[in-house]
């Protein structure tokens, strides 16, 4: 009997499938990219064949790429590299165009010829304030501020004139908001100066996800679109800056503001007018709101009073304020802030009595209180804060005026008090901390203390076991 020899290439023997035509089967794209590495390794191979196939050898394999999942891919990787890899080609300049989310622009054309559109299709946060200003280049003189930088021609008028010589016409800023509209409907955040209301108006029928707008040079006629604008949540008004422009925000924006951002979550005022009506109904409409920053304000006195129709306000924050209230009214009339969690103050003056301790007192429901840089608080002033039973939480830096005793007569009230902050407070001296000061270091879950540079509080303490009791620890800084 004859055995026959199987035949290796006859059909009936099938071979083993191999991993890569079942992983490869309903991939199409890949197949492509698989085909072309090998085209590659046979002309590494034979110099002969790279004759043949120079096409295939020196092929673009990202082409094989779909745009949505080369997006994915760059995505990925850090911010760092966005801008190397954008000078990949034009394919990848533009799929990283369409990742930039933010952007400050600093020139005008870019925006209302269209280009910023078409180069960054995706952008949900833009800056245009020092895109409103034109100012000639290569000048050797730079103007400055907190707001602004630009160049000046010549140096002999006040600032105040030269940021209105500078300053976009209104026409000119309306129109590039409403080319930022049409073009970005997905905006979330925007910071402009000089508009008016019929720009404002033009941004809230096209950029319904709007949340957060940043607004200089506002009054209250502009306040009026800015009351369609319904769905946002963060608002910062900036209105009379000393030295640079002058704006009037009074009760009647506030008000228009009010009725219309039902939404608001926190608000800044930066130097506006106004009075107790004003934030009366801000309080009353803005139920959401919960974090009030006033900035160098020009209010009427008796605005104070007011902050207690902020039912569910958290934060309130005061910065740069030459006075608090000069006049608050009689304490039946204060009421209090019952949610209010902190109070921070920065930069302000604290001369009158009367207005610490009214705003102490509106403020009594706050577990987190921080001083910075105030002038005025003195043993007095700050014996006011004793009415505010819930500190946990206390920071004070840049207070000279401030005592060792004027510190422990407050602290030792409160009997929650967990973190304690003194720094660069030069006559609160460590020779005159008390037994119960000393005892009452000892129970802080937190004590950072640094009241001139010469403290050796935190040396001292070493090996005593203050500041460790009950699992508790002393942060040396």
């Amino acid at each position: 009997m004859s055995v026959l020899e199987e035949n290796p290439d006859s059909p009936s023997k099938k071979r083993p499938p191999r991993w890569s035509d079942i992983w490869l089967k309903k991939t199409k794209p890949l197949k492509h990219v698989v085909f072309a590495m090998q085209l590659q390794s046979l002309a590494s191979r034979d110099p002969r064949s790279q004759t043949l196939i120079p096409h295939f050898a020196n092929i673009d394999r990202t082409l094989l790429l779909s745009d949505e999942l080369l997006l994915k891919i760059l995505s990925k990787l850090p911010l760092s590299q966005r801008n190397p890899n954008s000078l990949v080609c034009k394919r990848w300049l533009y799929l990283q165009g369409r990742l930039v989310r933010s952007l400050k622009i600093l020139d005008w054309n870019f925006l209302v010829s269209g280009r910023l559109i078409t180069r960054f299709p995706n952008l949900a946060h833009v800056d245009l304030l020092n895109g409103c200003l034109f100012s000639p280049r290569n000048s050797g003189i730079l103007l400055t501020h907190r707001m602004v930088s630009m160049q000046m021609r010549y140096g002999n008028c006040s600032n105040w004139e030269l940021l209105e010589e500078n300053l976009l016409p209104v026409e000119v800023v309306d129109g590039g908001l409403q080319a930022l509209a049409n073009g970005c409907p997905n905006l979330r955040r925007l910071v402009v100066i000089n508009t008016s209301e019929l720009g404002l108006l033009t941004l809230a029928e096209e950029c319904l996800t709007l949340q957060e707008l940043e607004l200089h040079k506002c009054n209250d006629n502009v306040l009026r679109g800015i009351a369609a604008c319904e769905n946002l949540q963060i608002l910062k008004l900036v209105g009379n800056v000393d030295g640079l422009c002058c704006s009037l925000v009074s009760d009647v924006g506030l008000t228009i503001l009010a009725q219309g951002c039902k939404r608001l979550v926190k608000l800044e005022l930066s130097g506006c007018e106004g009075s107790f009506d004003g934030i009366k109904a801000i309080g009353q409409c803005c139920l959401m709101l919960e974090e009030l920053t006033i900035c160098d304000h020009r209010m009427e006195d008796g605005w104070l009073a007011a902050l207690s129709y902020c039912e569910n306000l958290k934060t309130l924050r005061l910065l740069s304020c030459k006075r608090i209230d000069l006049d608050p009214g009689p304490d039946e009339y204060l009421g209090f802030c019952p949610s209010l969690e902190r109070l921070h103050l920065q930069k302000c003056q604290l001369r009158s009595k009367k207005s610490v301790r009214a705003l102490f007192r509106v403020c009594e429901a706050v577990r987190e209180v921080v001083v910075l840089d105030c002038w005025g608080l003195d043993n007095d002033m700050f014996t006011f804060a004793s009415v505010c039973r819930r500190v946990k939480f206390l920071s004070l830096e840049g207070c000279s005026l401030l005592t060792t005793e004027g510190l422990e007569a407050t602290v030792l009230s409160w009997l929650d008090l967990e973190t304690l902050v003194v720094v660069s407070c030069k006559n609160i001296k460590e020779s005159d901390i008390s037994p119960a000061l000393a005892t009452l270091f000892c129970n802080l879950k937190e004590l950072r203390w640094r009241p001139d540079a010469k403290s050796l509080l935190s040396s001292s303490l070493m090996g005593t076991g203050m500041g460790k009791k009950g699992g508790k620890f002393f942060k040396r800084t």
